[in-house]
């Protein structure tokens, strides 16, 4: 029960230095990759399969991609209860996979303010699947691993390279926490934003 491998991650991310690294490590322990957009694209040309979200889904990128991963094929795979039978039952009944390992990177929300873009451009730089993966994850944290940021991947490889693709329940606890932080600041800095207009 305390003891989870990561088989599947769903990776999505806006900026992409310092992934590659991890990348290999994740690869090289037979981790699969499943994707959207730009990140599959950046996975791929690094010479790694990479499932489209969309065959899972059977949805396209909708709405100016806008809408990518909000779909119960995904969030089922994260928020799946692993030890549950009926969870257990439900997800093979409709075809959803495990996901076992989230990789987030919100959109760029603080940057886009600061750098005085127009109104439309910073909403468009709201995070919605983003931020929605990153609560699942964490708030499933007994089953999943979720990376909140960049400045997260050097822990998770530091702990791949430790112990393999193996992760113990405190270590995706203390990813959870640092997940709830993230999202709380980013939405502390949606609200100024509002307020402050």
């Amino acid at each position: 029960m305390n003891q989870k491998r990561i088989q599947t991650a769903l990776i999505s991310v806006f900026h992409k230095d310092g992934l590659d690294e991890l990348l290999k490590k994740l690869n090289a322990e037979g981790v699969k990759f499943l994707s959207t957009g730009g990140t599959q694209a950046f996975i791929e040309s690094l010479g790694y399969p990479c499932q489209k979200v969309e065959e899972v889904t059977s949805y396209p990128s909708i709405l100016g991609g806008r809408v990518k991963t909000l779909h119960p094929k995904i969030f089922g795979g994260i928020l799946g209860r692993r030890e549950l039978e009926a969870d257990q039952q439900q997800m093979a009944q409709y075809e959803i996979p495990a996901i076992d390992l989230v990789i987030v990177d919100l959109y760029p929300f603080e940057q886009t303010v600061a750098s005085g873009a127009a109104e439309e451009d910073i909403i468009e730089k709201i995070d919605i699947g983003g931020i929605s993966l990153i609560r699942a994850g964490a708030k499933n944290f007994k089953d999943v691993v979720i990376i909140p940021s960049k400045e997260q991947y050097k822990p998770l490889l530091d702990l791949l390279n430790a112990q393999g693709a193996c992760t113990t329940l405190e270590q995706r606890r203390s990813f959870a926490a640092e997940a709830f932080g993230v999202s709380s600041h980013y939405d502390t800095a949606i609200h100024q934003w509002f307020v402050n207009e």
